[in-house]
């Protein structure tokens, strides 16, 4: 309908066939058709000459951005801030990278087992109460008990049957037992106890028997014990023990009449070990009981009349009408008392309060005279170290002293801040460098120990050089609290050893603090899980001495007794 015509059009059948025609020509203009219809011209749009010119599009602002990213950073700093503890356990310690290294190579050389801080079951069980989920720890004392159950059997070998026996224990205590060491405990009491010797050993505890001669390692209780151990079923080694409970019961029960409970208790507690089934012993228990019952009521009040002297201000004196008189009256009675020993410690730290006074007050003479009292009473006292270095202020107050010896006249409360400025630079680099050092032994655990290089020692050094150090001085003071975290870590772990060394360490550091209450009867409850888990290894005799330590600082314990008739029963 364009108008145009092409030649090709037309078929010899008359028939149009539609086509495109050239394509080179679609850009050319179609040349005008006259189809006998008018034409119009249509104009191009005119633009005004001079118009603003439209400004460009502007981006579209992405305010959403900025919130986003806001969230997702407080996102990741609370993530952060939730898995602390964990990342923090990703970082390498240093000091427990130490102590490992140290626990390997004592274990490398042979070195088992020990009491000088420096075996390979001392070092791994320090490095546990460092960090108490170290695989690297729970791994080496595993390889320490290993290493213990291999010289147990050499010892055994070779005939060394003390030196095997040692080996065992502490392979049980690492192992919690096992085939290996069942076996080995198996064949130790057959060396000790051979068929052919057995009635030569109820020989041996008959005659010791007739002789009066009950306990120890030759007395007829430990014959007859041996000969039972090897042989359950020896009827002559049962009776015999049976007339040996007899005796020691008849001796126990003395013993209670006569007011000397230290004894009875110890012939109760070998009864115990060594005729566990004897029928008297929940009666002597119960006489033991109603014995120490009357003595409590005496030494409550003797303990009373103390803790009102101390609130009298009645410290020390001549007479026994002071709270040092009546606490060692208490002790008379019975040496392991607690609140006694307790009490004497308060009675140091009020006449360490009464030396700081007498410092502030410039009068060294006095201060000196109540510190030596308060030193033979907590000579480890770490209030005690500390107000000692207030004495001469170190080397730097004897230095300002001997500045001030011309007669130039100071203020009495400017002696902390003078003798603070008589330290020389190397004295105050050699101080913080002592105070370094002392910070990476509390770290490693060693408080009182190694005589020397523990923090307790490197403290005190460093205020025999400024007395007046504050980072020294609250180092000193603050050890107290340091022990107290290590020894809730020992006893989370179970290792009641070490927490009882803590625990010693404790009192000689802060005597009478009210705290210890708490962590020795901690410390005595620890012992009986202790002794029932030695007990269920078949060690009888270490669980019965491990009831003993948790008598000593837990007498009241409720679930004393119900352990010892556990472990005497086999139940």
């Amino acid at each position: 309908m364009s108008g145009r015509r092409d030649s090709n059009d037309y078929e010899p059948r008359g028939r149009t066939e539609p086509t495109l025609g050239r394509l080179d020509d679609l850009d050319k203009p179609a040349p005008p058709v006259d189809d006998g219809l008018p034409h119009f011209v249509v104009d191009e749009p005119r633009r005004r000459a001079g118009g603003p010119t439209p400004p460009p599009r502007r981006p579209r602002k992405r305010g959403w951005l900025i919130p986003v990213l806001v969230l997702v950073l407080i996102g990741a700093a609370t993530g952060l801030w939730l898995q602390q503890d964990r990342l923090r356990n990703l970082v390498p310690s240093t000091e427990l990278n130490d102590v490992l290294t140290q626990a390997n190579q004592a274990l490398d050389a042979g070195k088992l087992d020990g009491t000088q801080g420096d075996s390979a079951r001392e070092l791994f069980e320090k490095a546990r109460d460092q960090q108490p989920d170290s695989d690297q720890a729970r791994d080496g004392l595993r390889r320490v008990g290993q290493a213990e159950v291999a010289r147990a059997d050499q010892a055994l070998s070779a005939g060394r049957l003390d030196e095997a026996e040692a080996a065992l224990n502490v392979a049980r205590e690492l192992l919690g037992g096992g085939n290996d060491v069942e076996q080995l405990s198996t064949r130790l009491s057959q060396a000790r106890n051979p068929q052919g010797h057995t009635e030569s050993l109820i020989d041996q505890a008959q005659q010791a028997f007739a002789a009066g001669k009950l306990d120890g390692d030759d007395g007829a209780g430990a014959l007859y014990r041996r000969v039972l151990d090897a042989d359950k079923s020896n009827a002559v080694a049962a009776r015999g023990l049976d007339k040996v409970g007899d005796a020691l019961a008849a001796q126990a029960r003395q013993a209670i009449a006569d007011n000397d409970r230290a004894k009875a208790n110890t012939l109760v507690d070998r009864i115990a070990i060594l005729v566990p089934g004897y029928g008297d012993l929940p009666s002597l228990r119960a006489s033991l009981a109603e014995n120490r019952k009357q003595d409590d009521q005496a030494v409550t009040t003797l303990i009373q009349q103390g803790n009102d002297a101390m609130r009298a201000g009645r410290f020390t004196g001549d007479g026994d009408d002071n709270a040092l008189a009546r606490f060692r009256a208490v002790l008379a009675k019975d040496p392991d008392n607690a609140d006694a020993r307790a009490g004497l410690g308060q009675v140091a730290q009020a006449l360490i309060v009464q030396a700081n006074a007498a410092l502030d007050s410039e009068d060294d003479a006095q201060a000196s005279r109540l510190l030596d009292q308060a030193a033979k009473l907590a000579p480890k006292s770490a209030e005690l170290a500390a107000a000692r270095a207030r004495i001469g202020g170190g080397e730097a107050r004897g230095g300002k002293r001997a500045a001030t010896s011309d007669g130039v006249a100071t203020a009495g409360g400017g002696d902390t801040a003078e003798a603070s400025l008589a330290v020389s630079p190397e004295q105050k680099a050699k101080v913080a460098a002592l105070v370094g050092r002392a910070q990476a032994a509390v770290a490693r655990g060693d408080i009182m120990d190694p005589p020397g290089d523990s923090a307790y020692d490197l403290y005190r050094n460093a205020l025999a050089i400024d007395g007046n150090d504050p980072a020294a001085r609250a180092g000193l003071q603050g050890l107290p609290g340091q022990v107290e975290k290590l020894m809730q870590q020992a006893v989370a772990n179970g290792n009641v050893k070490r927490a009882e060394d803590l625990y010693g360490t404790l009192s000689d550091l802060a005597p009478g603090d009210a705290s210890q209450g708490e962590m020795r009867h901690r410390l005595g409850s620890a012992w009986i899980d202790n002794a029932l888990q030695r007990s269920s290894q078949g060690d009888r005799q270490g669980a019965f001495q491990a009831l003993d330590r948790a008598r000593h600082y837990a007498p009241d314990d409720p679930r004393l007794q119900g352990a010892y008739e556990r472990i005497a029963t086999g139940r």
